[in-house]
């Protein structure tokens, strides 16, 4: 007969399943339209290389039309905003930086869904805003993280596809911590 002693504390809960041995978070059903391809660094002699992104990936077929880099502070967060026509095409180059993703339109089949990624120079990945899918970033580090946009549409100086509302908006069920 197996003999069993108590060696849990009280409270100890067991951690749920969260990654598959695939390396994939569990229950990331992804927004409707956005992509995520995660890459990973090419070891060299002298340090390493990391793609960024390639057409060949065959995530979209839109034209870049700038890129653009974006530095935080430690944990400063850049929230909420989105755009109307612009597709934003996300990668975390420097740090660690957390992307949060809304989806508030109406008519999608996944609307109301968070998508929460921790990405970064540990975890590289493209991540695919498709428009009208409200976003955020927080440097939740201690340290400088930054993060390139590849977008399909540069800014329009004149009349920018810029929407925003506070970080604290009660319309997104998400509280950066």
């Amino acid at each position: 007969m197996l003999q069993t002693s108590k060696w849990t504390v009280s409270g100890a809960i067991k951690d749920p399943k969260s990654i598959t041995a695939k390396w994939s978070p569990i229950n990331m059903a992804l927004i409707d339209g956005v992509q995520v391809k995660e890459v990973k660094n090419v070891i060299k002699n002298n340090g390493h290389l990391t793609e960024i992104y390639r057409q060949d990936w065959e995530m979209d077929n839109l034209s870049v039309d700038q890129i653009f880099q974006v530095s935080l502070n430690p944990n400063g967060i850049s929230a909420w905003h989105a755009h109307e026509m612009t597709t934003d095409r996300i990668f975390v180059n420097m740090g660690s930086i957390k992307v949060v993703l809304y989806d508030a339109r109406e008519e999608s089949p996944t609307f109301g869904k968070i998508n929460e990624f921790r990405c970064g120079a540990l975890r590289p990945m493209l991540i695919i805003v498709p428009p009208r899918i409200w976003h955020g970033v927080q440097n939740y580090t201690s340290e400088p993280a930054a993060l390139l946009n590849i977008v399909d549409k540069a800014y329009q100086y004149d009349d920018p596809d810029h929407w925003r509302i506070p970080v604290d908006s009660p319309e997104i069920p998400y509280t950066f911590s």
